[in-house]
């Protein structure tokens, strides 16, 4: 149909949908789920909390019984009190210069390992959110 000078374009027709009305559910994101502190939020954040409280106990318990267990080493073990390593009895070496860096060491794998669940708990956010 073309259009003639007397009757013009052709009229527009508006078409609807008609659940246009409906409320539309709203799609919610893991983060802000976690940022409204709602049930799954909790859920989420508890989950990453426990591994992070799993980790630090390990580590805490580690370091505990091997620093805390050399004196109780010496005590068992008579025959290591006299040991002297360059001049100095062997269980203040221990004590006072090789428990440094095993603590730098524990230190550093215990940052590494909390990135990674942070790291780990972010991945599963991002999966879940798609």
């Amino acid at each position: 149909m073309t259009p003639t000078p007397e009757t013009g374009p052709p009229r527009r027709v508006r078409v609807t949908s008609p659940r246009t009305g409906a409320v539309r559910q709203r799609r919610t994101s893991v983060t802000s789920e976690i940022d409204a502190q709602t049930r799954i939020g909790e859920v989420y954040m508890s989950s990453l909390l426990r591994a992070q409280l799993r980790l630090a106990t390990l580590v805490l318990v580690t370091v505990g019984v091997l620093v805390a267990g050399l004196p109780l080493l010496f005590r068992l073990v008579p025959g290591l009190v006299g040991v002297e390593v360059l001049g100095m009895p062997l269980s203040w070496v221990l004590l006072a210069f090789a428990v440094y860096p095993f603590l730098v060491l524990v230190g550093w794998l215990y940052v590494r390992a909390a990135e990674r669940n942070e790291r780990d708990f972010a991945d599963v956010v991002q999966r879940v959110a798609r």
